[in-house]
């Protein structure tokens, strides 16, 4: 990284720091950009150089660890089923993906609490299908290997959802991966 990019990554953290700050404490609806930027002490112009939307200060790096779980499906073994190999590669990309568990729970209760958050995060999801439909169908094979694929992810993105909820509503104490296996044994039966 050159000196601009630590640069450009710094504000970017420091801007969404702030960001979570007020809308834990006032609530997501709530906070303005203004209030963020007035805060940080930028302009709107920046804010929005480095965020598309107040949205993306809490989403914006869903892509990126839908990236991280790609990665890691493409590094499973090839003869993992595809159920087992994206159990898998979630639990290999959970240091990228579910780092923060606090600031993941505070960010999963204000999308609890927000319509607009929530319609965002499923349209940011398929970034996820996108990128695992793929390598599903790779070790799926066959004619209708891509619909079956999807079919699966599909399967599975709802059982992180179900999963999520339930640790949401357990105040963050109930273990994820539990629960995650817990919905996809009510799916499969």
């Amino acid at each position: 990284m050159t000196a601009w990019d630590r640069q450009r990554a710094a504000l970017r953290a420091e801007i969404t720091a702030t960001a979570c700050a007020l809308f834990v404490e006032q609530g997501f609806d709530a906070t303005t950009v203004d209030q963020i930027v007035e805060t940080v002490g930028i302009s709107r112009r920046s804010f929005f150089r480095y965020f598309g939307s107040k949205e993306d200060v809490l989403l914006g790096d869903l892509a990126a660890r839908g990236d991280a779980v790609a990665r890691a499906l493409a590094a499973r073994p090839a003869d993992e089923d595809p159920w087992t190999a994206l159990r898998n590669a979630m639990l290999d990309a959970a240091p990228e993906t579910f780092a923060d568990p606090v600031a993941d729970l505070a960010i999963a209760r204000m999308m609890h609490g927000s319509p607009t958050l929530r319609a965002r995060l499923f349209e940011k999801r398929q970034h996820w299908r996108d990128a695992l439909v793929p390598l599903v169908a790779d070790r799926v094979g066959g004619p209708d290997a891509v619909f079956t694929a999807s079919a699966v992810v599909s399967a599975v993105l709802s059982c992180v959802d179900t999963a999520s909820d339930a640790w949401v509503a357990s105040d963050g104490k109930a273990d994820m991966a539990d629960l995650y296996d817990r919905a996809v044994v009510a799916i499969r039966s």
